[in-house]
């Protein structure tokens, strides 16, 4: 009898283990979009006040976000951002998108099937009002033209600089080696984000771009420009990021970018790697990589 009560209770322990383990692993991702509303976004378009959707850029149709320029005559250099409310520094992030239709009049050529997902981005708060394009980093997203290849999850970089190949890299795009998506299907992409450390751009499992330590740079697209680029693209406040110039970036908001082609955004959803690593904690996760005692709940 003893025997058999020895046996029950490690099985017990065994299985109570395992069961403590498997949550601890099991990976809560969050949805950044709750498929009704632009509840928790903040949207930010060049000469328009904060969260003035301008012509309804940004719309909610069929559990999506839609850029769409339906109301508009003419882009007129109507560049916009919607930006989540919250901050991140070490996370996953995954969503899916696709080109439909054709480019609003008066859009750049090379604004043609292109936009883009901004990470580690200024709120969208601190805007200038006729800003461009936030301080950031741009998972830029293209779609093919039906002739020669065209890359997507690029990364672009307004008003910053990464490290690439290991060198300090001031090329304001960087091309990644995804392959070439024609027409409106669906493209999934994920990105691994951890902090100042390292950023990848993924796609079909796939590491298609790596880069590295992004900072503030002097320019906001190019040394060419001698710093005249920020009045070119409607930063003002331009003294605020000069003075910050070679400052490493560490974490920052996700925004969703409107450039003149019509974009749908779905399946947006993240995983926030800092928490609490106090395995004593209730909120332990073993895949947080970064620690906030902060977060702790015992």
């Amino acid at each position: 009898m003893k025997s058999f009560q020895k046996i029950f209770i490690l099985l017990f322990l065994f299985y109570s283990c395992k069961v403590e383990k498997n949550t601890n692993s099991k990976e809560e991702w969050v949805s950044l979009f709750n498929g009704k509303d632009l509840n928790g976004w903040n949207i930010k378009i060049a000469n328009h006040s904060l969260n003035d959707n301008f012509n309804n850029t940004f719309q909610v149709q069929d559990s999506m976000i839609r850029v769409v320029y339906n109301e508009y005559v003419d882009f007129d250099d109507k560049y916009g951002h919607m930006y989540y409310k919250t901050p991140y520094s070490y996370y996953k992030l995954r969503f899916d998108y696709r080109f439909i239709g054709e480019q609003t009049s008066g859009g750049e050529n090379w604004n043609v099937r292109n936009s883009g997902v901004m990470i580690h981005s200024q709120s969208a708060k601190s805007n200038a009002f006729e800003q461009h394009f936030p301080v950031s980093l741009e998972i830029q997203l293209l779609g093919g033209l039906n002739k020669g290849e065209r890359t997507t999850a690029n990364l672009c970089t307004p008003g910053t600089a990464v490290y690439f190949n290991d060198k300090l890299d001031y090329t304001h795009c960087i091309s990644s080696e995804s392959k070439t998506f024609n027409g409106d299907q669906w493209v999934h992409i994920e990105a691994i984000i951890l902090g100042n450390e390292s950023i990848l751009h993924i796609i079909e499992n796939d590491t298609v771009l790596k880069y590295t330590r992004p900072e503030i740079d002097s320019s906001f697209l190019s040394k060419d420009y001698k710093g005249k680029d920020w009045d070119n693209f409607g930063v003002t406040n331009k003294e605020i990021w000069l003075d910050k110039a070679g400052k490493p970036i560490g974490e920052g908001y996700i925004a969703l970018q409107a450039e003149s082609h019509p974009i749908d955004f779905k399946n947006i959803e993240l995983l926030d790697l800092c928490g609490c690593m106090d395995k004593k904690a209730k909120n332990y996760k073993s895949y947080f990589i970064k620690n906030n005692s902060m977060k702790c709940i015992y």
